[in-house]
């Protein structure tokens, strides 16, 4: 429990955290950030990492001067893109036998499921609609690959919603993050974010049940 708690804390925190993380590591938080963003998008064992608040958060440092916002939307939306091909090809490599499986340690089969069905309802455009619905955005590229999509095509979308993805939240944080308002309740701006980007996914589950 208590790891969970630290984790909601950070999460909800992310400004206060990043800002001690870029005071302690100055231009290696360029690396950090990208791991993070790589390892969300690229291991479906590692949709929790918070992706919207973390590129809205380093958007609102880029405002002040703290980091460079062309750096940021350049390495995040590279290690997105790069994250989302690397889960395309082990999605291939496994293959359908997955839905199969019964006993996924490390995955929820209900998550897997709920994208393997966005991705059939919405086909291709899933790659970019897929990148601002946490959890889902981590399975679908998965399921992508697992469904043979053609590599080219896919890397089409995935290019094109990586860098949608992390201009709109970076951009964001950039020209909103510093509002007082804003920085006076940002864990409320973060819950908000999240809350906002699961509508979608919670619609299409009422929707199916």
């Amino acid at each position: 429990m208590d790891i969970v708690k630290n984790f909601v804390d950070i999460v909800l925190h992310l400004d206060k955290y990043l800002g001690t993380i870029i005071q302690t590591y100055g231009t290696w938080t360029y690396s950090l950030l990208f791991f993070i963003i790589f390892l969300e998008t690229g291991f479906v064992v590692t949709p929790f990492l918070p992706g919207d608040s973390l590129l809205f958060a380093a958007g609102t440092f880029a405002a002040i001067g703290s980091l460079n916002v062309y750096y940021v939307i350049v390495l995040l939306a590279s290690a997105a893109i790069l994250g989302d091909t690397v889960n395309y090809h082990i999605g291939k490599f496994i293959g359908e036998k997955i839905y199969e499986s019964e006993n996924l340690r490390w995955i929820k089969k209900e998550h897997l499921l709920e994208a393997r069905d966005f991705y059939e309802k919405y086909g291709a455009i899933t790659i970019v609609v897929g990148r601002f619905i946490p959890i889902i955005r981590t399975f679908v590229p998965f399921v992508a690959g697992i469904g043979q999509m053609r590599c080219f095509r896919f890397l089409f979308y995935n290019a094109f919603g990586g860098i949608l993805w992390v201009s709109l939240f970076t951009l964001g944080g950039y020209f909103f993050g510093n509002l007082k308002i804003v920085k006076d309740h940002f864990g409320l701006v973060t819950i908000a974010i999240i809350v906002i980007s699961v509508i979608p996914a919670i619609a299409t589950f009422l929707k199916r049940r």
